[in-house]
């Protein structure tokens, strides 16, 4: 590309600014819970509340056994005192990374409210009875999405049309049984070990507030923090 482009792509990244809803809220982090879930679910619902769109989205990043990372947008199944709730194929890539090293990383990012909440830990399978429920409780294009996408999920395409036969077959099969399984769908729960919450400030006096718990405090109580933005 040359010169010209360059800058007139630099001068677009300038001028861009992020939309926020009127006024961004006030967090003041002394009236924060001791515990990190109330608050998170608190977010997400006044996310919601004012029209964030997907408000139950968030990054997972995992990495390989060679610790190169990858990240994908997927969706809140959950958030209870076991953790973060999420489900996928076992033999996709995120997948597979979870099963060769089983820490993931999740993001929220809230515009319209200023707010980012970033949450880490250990990833386990809830099992294939809450697997099996997980899918049964998704709507039909979902269940149709996770019977195309078995065993084959990351993996290389031949053809578009090849994608194109494949869900419909899966579309029909998932009319006729809408219990139909899915063997390798499994749902996952990330244990937190860390939950930060950010939240903008019109001057950038931005807010980050950290609970954590020690390493191997499974458990454990929380404890809170400030850090510099």
């Amino acid at each position: 590309m040359s010169d010209d482009e360059d800058e007139a792509f630099r001068r677009l990244l300038r001028g861009l600014r992020v939309p926020h809803a009127g006024e961004l809220p006030v967090f003041d982090p002394a009236t924060a819970p001791d515990a990190p879930l109330p608050l998170f679910r608190q977010w997400l619902r006044e996310a919601a509340d004012a029209g964030e769109p997907g408000p139950h989205t968030m990054m997972l990043a995992t990495a390989d056994a060679d610790c190169r990372p990858s990240q994908r947008t997927v969706m809140l199944h959950d958030a209870d005192e076991r953790g973060w709730h999420f489900g996928t194929h076992r033999t996709s890539r995120k997948g597979r990374e979870l099963a060769e090293r089983p820490y993931a990383s999740l993001a929220f990012h809230w515009m319209r409210m200023g707010r980012q909440v970033r949450i880490a830990g250990r990833v386990t399978e809830a099992g294939p009875e809450a697997s099996a429920a997980d899918l049964r409780g998704r709507s039909p294009a979902a269940l149709a999405a996770a019977l195309a996408g078995a065993g084959r999920q990351s993996e290389v395409l031949g053809s578009y049309d090849e994608l194109l036969r494949a869900f419909e077959e899966a579309y029909e099969r998932a009319e006729r049984e809408p219990d139909a399984p899915a063997p390798t769908w499994t749902l996952y729960v990330l244990a937190a070990d860390e939950v930060e919450f950010y939240q903008e400030e019109a001057r950038r006096r931005h807010v980050r507030l950290r609970y954590r718990r020690a390493p191997g405090e499974r458990g454990g109580d929380w404890h809170r923090e400030l850090l510099w933005p």
